[in-house]
């Protein structure tokens, strides 16, 4: 879980921020700059759109595209084209992590994974194409990042401490970014509820918290789940093989071991 580190008092006043609740989290916005009519009109289409992600995508709902096409009761050609979109990344974070990330639970369709972490993403992108400068969006403690939130300051993200309640494992900064996004997968906000593709059980590792820091919350948030799942020594060397990735992961046993490239993140 991240969040944002709390900045000076003297930094000027977000455009705008608002938090909504959605698909069992909270989202949070906060958004730089720009014109503030065309903002405000994106921020609406964003919160509209993680509402329709909600309503496509919830495997809680009975009556939900994704809950009748794991039933059968639709063909994906029938589906939102949202639906589509998904299910091929998820397909390809399951080729690119060698199987760990699945779109599947118990051999049924759940594409629960990658849903909350794209669809921040998609929002932030809105709002960047609509002429905010800095844009973070928090998706349950996920975070996608845009620009600055003012000239001369970057975006930071602090990681939770997942065996010090309240504390902080590290500071992510996304100066000299563009773009950047952090996840954090782990047991210390939702319990055992990482599951090992292989054998449809939770996964048992030595991890409590796997943080992954990339361009496109998407994908951070993939690499994470899939990392956990592998456990400490596999998932940091399969983490180090990624291009334009870097994370921290932390051990029940309070071992801390980072990707090689994290301390030009961290500040």
């Amino acid at each position: 879980m991240a969040e944002r580190v709390a900045e000076s008092a003297d930094a000027p006043v977000a455009v705008r921020r608002h938090a909504e609740e959605v698909m069992g989290t909270v989202f949070s916005f906060d958004v730089r700059g720009g014109e503030p009519g065309a903002v405000e009109a994106a921020l609406e289409e964003a919160i509209a759109g993680l509402h329709r992600v909600n309503e496509l995508f919830s495997t809680y709902r009975e009556d939900s595209q994704v809950s009748r096409l794991a039933r059968g009761e639709l063909e994906l050609e029938e589906c939102d084209p949202d639906i589509a979109e998904v299910l091929e990344l998820g397909a390809e974070a399951e080729r690119v992590s060698g199987g760990w990330f699945s779109t599947h639970y118990r051999k049924r369709l759940d594409p629960t994974g990658i849903v909350k972490g794209w669809a921040a993403e998609r929002a932030a992108l809105r709002l960047r194409a609509a002429g905010a400068t800095g844009v973070s969006v928090n998706g349950g403690g996920d975070v996608q990042m845009f620009g600055v939130p003012e000239e001369h300051r970057a975006w930071r993200v602090g990681v939770a401490d997942p065996l010090r309640p309240g504390g902080l494992a590290a500071v992510v900064s996304a100066a000299g970014a563009d773009e950047l996004a952090v996840a954090t997968s782990g047991t210390a906000e939702r319990g055992d509820h990482i599951v090992d593709p292989r054998t449809g059980r939770s996964a048992v590792t030595d991890l409590v918290a796997v943080t992954v820091v990339a361009p496109r919350l998407t994908w951070a948030d993939c690499w994470a789940t899939a990392a956990f799942a592998m456990g400490s020594r596999e998932g940091l060397r399969w983490l180090e093989s990624l291009p334009d990735v870097e994370a921290l992961l932390i051990t029940a046993g309070d071992e801390v071991r980072c990707t090689g490239g994290l301390a030009s993140r961290l500040g």
